[in-house]
């Protein structure tokens, strides 16, 4: 099912006048059909345009997931604002930081938040107004009194293509995080080209689990709503809540990062959960080890789809379709599939040239989904795209048949005595030890190799393992020169929302403040 649209407002539009009475979202027990969806947003879009928000102003949201947040959103867009969903595992300054670079005006925060805004509320340079969500604050108007003091009418202000809907901040691992800046086209691009394939259709209920900070979060919300689909949006991953809400509600299709199949799978729920509603299991955003992989392909009785792609690529561009999931093809499992229709990939060497099949470089893309740019920073815009082609930081290569094989970003590549060693791939070796739950491998300083392999081992409940033990099951997997030199065991890794490992925490345990170099 698709659905003509040139901005995102369009989506809420033609789903609220077609299936008005279709439960769009859930949310702690509340639904919201699509027509009081398309309502509450022409009502945030008045109430905007009141406060003087002009097209293409920034809005910021500090908050965890909710319902609210696509309110939010389609409002915004009504007014042909940008949205700008801040981080909330980030520290005060943080905040003030991107809330300062967004130029955002207007600020709604939830009340775990509050305390946040307060401390750095004299910092917020350009915010007018702050709207507060959930508990009453002495000073800033609540967001149902704000929202409903303004009609539901829909101000059908035009919106173009090329227009910034959302604004994401890249997680700044190399330095301040940016602001990429997301168009209606691209959207629009990625919507008509994945839905299908998701099995997203009209009340199929679909789990969003990720924050809406994330690509992974909105893109995968929009695409639901898109779709005309039920969304069930949760507040924060836990486990056992996702499992009670599948059996409940009969979920068909969730898109899941690998640590959250991990806890899925380690969940004591698990076996008495009935799972037989599902038909579909998206992942990706990080390297699956092929053990946990093959492990979640017995315990969920539906298919996998693995997918590749970026905040500045509006999410997927590449699909490893559930055909292609065969646990005997332990080589098919670690490839994030072929590009998708309007969608083109390179491999790039260290001198700019395109590189042959199954060789190691850096991907690049030219697609419909790449971004209008990041925001304010046109040096680094430049850097990354380059003509049409965006260059991704990621490590990879494509076989013979255009399947796309993910190692790692660039920057987390080990360069040992002068051989690259690529951290998924140990991983996914030591992974499959019986006793490991967990794992992250770095580099670290070696004065003879410059950088040496170390691996960092969460063990299952009541295992007993020897670091030689596991440098052992890692030697009879992969090449001698990639194995792991060192072992370090720790009760849980660093992770951020997403789920995505922290390696600049474990790396910074080890260099200090020393700059690591990656050539």
């Amino acid at each position: 099912m698709g659905i003509e649209i040139v901005g995102l407002a369009d989506i809420v539009r033609v789903h609220g006048r077609q299936r008005p009475g279709t439960a769009a979202l859930v949310h702690r027990g509340h639904t919201t059909s699509y027509g009081a969806l398309d309502h509450a947003a022409s009502r945030v879009a008045q109430a905007l345009i009141a406060e003087g928000i002009r097209p293409q102003a920034r809005v910021a949201h500090l908050d965890k997931s909710s319902d609210i947040f696509f309110e939010l959103l389609f409002g915004t867009a009504k007014a042909n604002a940008v949205m700008v969903s801040v981080n909330w595992r980030l520290a005060p300054p943080e905040v003030s930081q991107i809330v300062n670079d967004a130029a955002a005006e207007i600020l709604f925060v939830g009340e775990d938040f509050f305390p946040v805004i307060e401390q750095i509320r004299a910092s917020l340079t350009t915010v007018r107004t702050i709207v507060a969500f959930g508990a009453r604050h002495a000073e800033w108007p609540s967001y149902d009194t704000w929202r409903d003091a303004h009609p539901a009418i829909d101000p059908m202000l035009p919106a173009e293509p090329s227009d910034t809907a959302v604004q994401f901040y890249t997680s700044g691992t190399t330095g301040l995080p940016k602001g990429a800046e997301l168009m209606n086209s691209n959207f629009s691009s990625m919507m008509g080209l994945w839905t299908a394939e998701w099995l997203l259709a009209p009340g199929v209920p679909n789990l969003v689990c990720l924050p809406m900070f994330h690509i992974g979060g909105a893109g995968w919300g929009i695409a639901g709503l898109f779709a005309g689909a039920t969304n069930h949006v949760v507040r924060e991953f836990v486990p056992a809540e996702i499992l009670q809400i599948v059996e409940r509600e009969k979920l068909q299709v969730m898109l899941l990062v690998p640590a959250m199949i991990l806890f899925l799978v380690q969940a004591p729920q698990i076996r008495e959960t009935d799972l037989s509603s599902l038909k579909l299991i998206v992942y990706g955003a990080a390297p699956i080890p092929a053990p946990l992989l093959r492990q979640a392909m017995e315990v969920f009785p539906c298919g996998f789809q693995q997918v590749y792609g970026l905040t500045e690529t509006t999410g997927a561009i590449t699909l490893l379709p559930a055909s292609d999931h065969d646990p005997n093809d332990a080589k098919k499992l670690l490839s994030c599939g072929y590009a998708q229709t309007g969608v083109e990939l390179r491999i790039v060497g260290d001198r700019g040239q395109d590189l042959p099949p199954d060789q190691v470089g850096e991907i690049a893309v030219r697609s419909a989904q790449v971004m209008g740019g990041y925001w304010k920073l046109p040096e680094a815009t430049a850097r990354a795209v380059q003509g049409d082609w965006f260059f991704t930081g990621d490590a990879g290569y494509l076989d013979a048949k255009g399947y796309l094989y993910i190692h790692d970003r660039v920057k987390d590549m080990i360069v040992s005595g002068g051989e690259n060693i690529y951290p998924a791939e140990v991983e996914s070796a030591l992974f499959g030890h019986p006793a490991v739950a967990d794992v992250a491998v770095i580099g670290v300083p070696d004065e003879r190799w410059g950088e040496a392999v170390k691996a960092v081992v969460v063990k299952k409940p009541d295992a007993d393992v020897t670091p030689g033990e596991l440098i052992g099951w890692a030697r009879e997997r992969i090449a001698g020169y990639k194995l792991p030199k060192s072992v370090d065991f720790i009760e849980a890794l660093p992770r951020n929302p997403t789920g995505k490992i922290l390696k600049r925490e474990l790396r910074r345990a080890y260099w200090g403040d020393r700059e690591r170099q990656v050539n």
